[in-house]
């Protein structure tokens, strides 16, 4: 048992205070957040809907110039987990993707569907006891996943902005990796949820490699019971991302790429027989992106699901 809490805390710790791990942390072609997932016993499908800003082509000293662009990412995702027995659960993702871009220079839009991605669990440890005449309930699953090259990528866009992150594509055009952990431990009605995802990014065969990016968060709940028929929970937490710079031909580094934002969480999960919904808010509280060249703005995410 006391391994298991020294693991636990480790993760807590890392997922926290992790510094120097991209596609631009939480916009365009990559965004692993997951937050706390629907309650199901077996297997859901849903779907998710994610709005997210960000400010390109700034100045040298991050002021907007003639040439700054106005960027829109949207995403509606199909997304399912399924349960194979108590140890093993697998989560897919199918992103369909609209991008907008609004500038002096021109403006321009991308729709199509994303680059598709699975990620397996494995449950190491799962603990239920009493402590106090409480129930206490903890989880850790740790896992691995493959991200695969599905949306378009234009290698034009690279070419055409040089100066800008390379940003505004559906897809990245390369086969990437992630290793995940999701900790959970509730007391009686009041928990904590934390992911970790490290994504691990392949040269894609336009010599260009984006850099590999760390995406954590912890969430704060309680869940209020309703007529015994629906569960309410409001949730308050920070969610951090950092990467490191791309590379193209192998060797150089992208001056307008990495960098690392930090975000408050507010949202809320319902769930009910045979129908669950969630929402949440990410306020960008620090951040800084491909070298001061990018800011990010504040971001909403709404999703519901069904089990089956």
């Amino acid at each position: 048992m006391k391994r298991k809490i020294i693991i636990t805390l480790a993760l807590l710790v890392v997922s926290i205070t992790a510094s120097r791990a991209c596609d631009i942390c939480g916009c365009g072609v990559g965004s692993y957040y997951l937050g706390i997932l629907p309650e199901y016993n077996q297997r859901f499908i849903g779907l998710r809907y994610q709005y997210k800003t960000l400010l390109t082509h700034l100045g040298p000293m991050g002021e907007r110039t003639p040439i700054t662009a106005d960027e829109t990412y949207q995403s509606a995702e199909l997304w399912g987990g399924w349960n194979f027995g108590s140890k093993f659960r697998v989560l897919a993702f199918l992103p369909y993707n609209f991008n907008k871009r609004e500038s002096q220079a021109g403006d321009g839009t991308k729709t199509g569907l994303g680059d598709i991605a699975v990620m397996g669990y494995y449950n190491l440890f799962d603990h239920k006891g009493v402590v106090g005449e409480r129930l206490l309930v903890q989880s850790l699953w740790v896992g691995a996943g493959v991200k695969v090259p599905t949306g378009k990528y234009e290698p034009s866009e690279r070419l055409a902005i040089s100066e800008s992150p390379n940003n505004f594509q559906l897809g990245t055009a390369s086969i990437d990796f992630t290793l995940n952990a999701a900790y959970d431990i509730r007391y009686n009605d009041m928990g904590v949820n934390a992911n970790v995802n490290y994504k691990i990014n392949t040269e894609n065969k336009y010599d260009y490699r984006y850099g590999n990016k760390f995406t954590s968060n912890v969430l704060a709940y309680y869940k209020l019971r309703i007529a015994n028929k629906v569960t309410v929970a409001p949730n308050i937490g920070v969610l951090y991302e950092t990467a490191v710079k791309d590379v193209e031909a192998g060797k150089y580094e992208v001056a307008v790429s990495g960098g690392h934002s930090l975000s408050a969480v507010a949202g809320v999960e319902v769930s009910m027989k045979g129908f669950s919904f969630g929402a949440n808010y990410q306020n960008v509280r620090s951040q800084n992106l491909a070298g001061g060249r990018a800011y990010a703005g504040n971001r909403v995410m709404v999703h519901m699901s069904v089990p089956f």
